[in-house]
């Protein structure tokens, strides 16, 4: 059966393809009757946009994509914040969706946004995507994408970053200095280049100050509840090793130091005297709990908003047809040192 239209639809109803095209999109110069029908007859036939046909379309829909991880998080709240005003200024707006660190929910939301025409889109990974057709799909119907925080250098596509394994490198250097050797990791799961570059990073600090690595002082998350994650790992660690033979915790997220912080206050293990705590991404949290958290500080609006414009950029090349550069930006880091140190 050939694939309905948009013209089909208009020939049926008996007005034009342009109030079709508007009722879809939910303009509101549409009465609530005709939308209505129209959007009854598109569901009655199935129908879907022509996908091929909307990529040839001159106008753009001043709409953008945008796929998060997770929401909640203080991190990834900043980033969105500095993506919507930079996108209101140049008259975008957004489509937010959240994958929930979820591979197959991550297709189904391209394909959303591919049906949505957006003009472009922003990702950041989930943990579990190993697979990345459904990004290579975006770019071969020539929709421009820009990936920010978590990457994957398998797609040709602009990408806006922190270096990780420079900035976990850093701060445990730090700890390394000041005395600390028996350092725990408190880790995500290693498919994510982030977290697998913090790791890195930890390791490369401990080679050079020549410190024997120990993997029994390794715990990894492999689910997203960092919180409790920290808390209850904290208990598994002094089970393990006591906190005479643990001297520091550097976590990879500060919302699972804040846990470790939280079981260590609730147990008179002293914070920094007999263990220290180092996080990453300079949540709020981190200046509320008590002592106060040192962390690596992510410069999360300029992630957001740098995103952003590049992707406004190759917007306009991609509409000129014009050929796109993949770009790497690798912001700066700088470690935010507090009492838990």
């Amino acid at each position: 059966m050939p694939q309905i239209t948009l013209h089909d639809l208009a020939t049926k109803l008996n007005i034009s393809v342009s109030t079709v095209s508007k009722a879809l999109k939910g303009y509101s110069d549409v009465s609530a009757k005709t939308r209505k029908a129209v959007i009854d007859l598109a569901k009655e036939l199935n129908f879907t946009p022509n996908i091929v046909a909307s990529n040839l379309r001159t106008q753009q829909t001043h709409t953008i994509g945008v796929i998060v991880p997770t929401i909640v998080h203080h991190f990834f709240s900043n980033v969105i914040n500095g993506i919507i005003k930079e996108a209101e200024k140049s008259g975008y707006m957004v489509i937010l969706l959240q994958s929930n660190d979820n591979y197959e929910l991550e297709k189904k939301q391209l394909d959303l946004l591919i049906k949505q025409q957006v003009d472009g889109i922003l990702i950041s990974l989930s943990v579990e995507t190993t697979n990345f057709e459904h990004l290579e799909k975006v770019q071969q119907i020539g929709i421009p994408l820009v990936m920010y925080d978590k990457i994957s250098d398998a797609i040709d596509c602009s990408k806006v970053l922190i270096d990780d394994k420079k900035a976990a490198y850093e701060a445990v250097s730090y700890l390394i200095r000041k005395g600390y050797k028996n350092i725990a990791y408190f880790g995500a799961s290693l498919q994510a280049h982030n977290f697998s570059n913090r790791f890195l990073g930890y390791k490369q600090a401990l080679e050079e100050f020549r410190i024997p690595f120990d993997d029994s002082l390794i715990y990894i998350c492999e689910n997203n509840d960092e919180y409790n994650y920290g808390y209850n790992n904290a208990e598994q660690l002094i089970k393990d090793h006591g906190f005479k033979n643990v001297d520091a915790v550097f976590a990879v997220t500060d919302v699972i130091a804040v846990g470790v912080s939280k079981f260590f206050n609730t147990h008179s293990i002293s914070i920094p005297q007999d263990i220290a705590v180092f996080g990453f991404s300079n949540w709020f949290m981190s200046t509320v709990v008590t002592p106060a958290l040192s962390t690596v500080n992510q410069p999360n609006y300029e992630l957001g908003k740098k995103a952003i414009e590049i992707l406004l950029e190759e917007i306009t090349l991609n509409e000129a047809k014009k050929e796109i550069t993949p770009q790497k930006i690798i912001l700066e880091t700088s470690l935010n040192i507090r009492e838990s140190t």
